[in-house]
């Protein structure tokens, strides 16, 4: 039988619990998986720095199933509108810590401990920084990595955008709304993204794209003035920018699961299967921080419900005998078995 569906706010977070699943990030997966794990009559909770993961930060979405044209922050707050009908804890806080005791996970914030039997890393990535002379004094004060956050303070000016990969191409389209005038600096020979992007730049006067070149140094007084580059450009290797916005990739937030142990491929993403578990039993991970191949909304929430269910699967089939926490606490579930010890507590 389906838990109650109504309408309420997250739950409020339980330390003496034992929760049969703890998902360690609140984006667009992890209130997925959230979602289908309360339905699946599960306790859950998600811990997160702010709702919404990094998709709050994209301008527009036009390639999730049911939404033509959409803003990242309208899509988030309907994935945890929906999530939140459900029996879903949610605590707003950094995770510090994820250790295995005996029993189960012990996930911790700077000012709590939590217990689980199962972990689904949806924890993202972060924007790759690049790394130039002097770019630091200017982070903030020129240069940006989020047009959505900053690109209206250049409404009527000249920026430059740094990268070649489709998020580049969206960073361009958008800042395209305010500047006059908006140069790509590419690494490679070409731009790699959706043609319907690629299509949007192409023709338009207002992008001047500049290929096989890489950032020498920035610089300016109390603001960017200019970059400079390894090629001329209009007969200079000095390019005069109001802004400047970066989007070379993303780095995964893969360390807390790193140091629980689990496996991580060459660029740091947490090693899954098809079923989204991880070297480690009971432990999961889905989204940006895993090694799948695409890397957007839709595929992030497939993996997070596909990783639920497997841990729905994991719970059924395996005892959980609690030495470590107070015996006068005892966590019941269907599907596990109580040793004769643990029934003569709860009988208490």
């Amino acid at each position: 039988m389906l838990p109650e569906i109504r309408q309420k706010e997250f739950g409020k977070p339980d330390e003496k619990q034992v929760y049969d699943l703890i998902i360690i990030g609140n984006g667009v997966a992890g209130l997925a998986g959230a979602m289908y794990a309360a339905r699946l009559g599960m306790e859950t909770l998600v811990i997160g720095e702010f709702i919404g993961g990094t998709l709050t930060l994209t301008d527009t979405v036009e390639n999730y199933p049911g939404f033509k044209h959409i803003t990242g922050i309208e899509l988030t707050d309907k994935i945890a509108d929906h999530a939140r009908q459900y029996d879903v804890d949610m605590e707003l806080d950094d995770v510090t810590s994820v250790e295995k005791s005996d029993c189960c996970f012990i996930v911790k914030t700077p000012a709590k401990a939590f217990k689980s039997e199962t972990l689904l890393f949806a924890t993202g990535a972060r924007h790759r920084e690049l790394v130039v002379p002097n770019i630091e004094n200017f982070k903030n004060k020129g240069v940006h990595y989020c047009a959505l956050c900053d690109g209206f303070f250049y409404k009527g000016k000249t920026v430059g955008v740094v990268g070649g990969g489709d998020s580049a191409l969206k960073e361009a389209i958008h800042l395209a709304e305010f500047a006059k005038k908006v140069y790509m600096f590419v690494k490679g020979d070409k731009l790699r993204g959706e043609n319907i992007n690629l299509e949007r730049i192409m023709g338009d006067k207002t992008f001047q794209i500049v290929y096989g070149t890489s950032l020498q140094k920035v610089d300016g007084t109390a603001r960017l003035e200019s970059v400079t580059l390894d090629k001329e450009v209009n007969g200079s290797k000095t390019v005069k920018l109001d802004g400047m916005f970066v989007a070379i990739g993303y780095v995964p937030n893969s360390e807390l699961a790193k140091k629980l142990g689990a496996r991580l491929n060459e660029k740091g993403e947490i090693v899954i299967d098809r079923y989204g578990g991880t070297s480690l039993d009971g432990v999961y991970a889905a989204g940006d921080v895993s090694d799948s191949q695409f890397k957007q909304a839709i595929t992030g929430v497939g993996e997070a419900v596909n990783a639920v269910y497997d841990a729905f699967t994991y719970l059924n089939e395996h005892e959980f005998v609690y030495t470590c926490i107070d015996p006068t606490y005892i966590h019941m579930k269907s599907g596990i078995h109580l040793t004769e010890e643990m029934k003569k507590v709860q009988e208490k």
